[in-house]
């Protein structure tokens, strides 16, 4: 079922996650959910929060060529536990800031452990577009958007823009 994505500003997408402590039919069918919404919206990653639930979870897919399977990734509570000192710089973008884009620097390879849909660990290196999205949602977890990144000035004409945008959706 596809779900509504909150726009900032929402005081939900500032909001901390709680962690799943239990993986639930009810979780798998969030994630379920949340990979058909993302597909759809289109987008390559979507965090829980961004739905309107605050639990740690988020989903993507970062495989663009046409002719590859899709690689559908679902995270119950991701966990960055190494990071590199070489950085990547992407042009980035957010489903719940639709539209807006900017150059954000992170690091160039995340290791991330999580817990996925059957409940075992699993951990894996990510390295270019897929270090990007999995930082950039795991940042939305933690209350934080990729603007946040930005200077102050460009951060408010963007805030701005979605309240605009906001305002002219709730009078269609």
């Amino acid at each position: 079922m596809k779900r509504p994505i909150l726009i900032h500003p929402d005081p939900r997408l500032k909001k901390v996650a709680a962690p799943v402590a239990d993986l639930s039919d009810d979780l798998r069918t969030l994630a379920d959910d949340m990979l058909e919404t993302m597909y759809n919206a289109p987008g390559i990653g979507l965090a829980a929060p961004q739905v309107g639930v605050l639990d740690r979870l988020i989903v993507l897919d970062c495989v663009k060529e046409d002719d590859a399977p899709p690689r559908p990734l679902i995270m119950f509570n991701p966990q960055i536990v190494a990071q590199s000192d070489k950085l990547n710089t992407y042009e980035e973008g957010c489903l719940s800031i639709p539209d807006e884009y900017a150059d954000v620097t992170r690091p160039a390879e995340a290791e991330v452990a999580w817990i996925d849909r059957n409940g075992n660990t699993q951990q894996e290196v990510f390295t270019g577009l897929w270090a990007t999205c999995v930082q950039h949602e795991i940042d939305h977890l933690d209350g934080k958007l990729f603007i946040d990144y930005l200077k102050p000035m460009k951060r408010q004409m963007i805030t701005r823009r979605m309240q605009k945008l906001k305002r002219e959706r709730a009078r269609v």
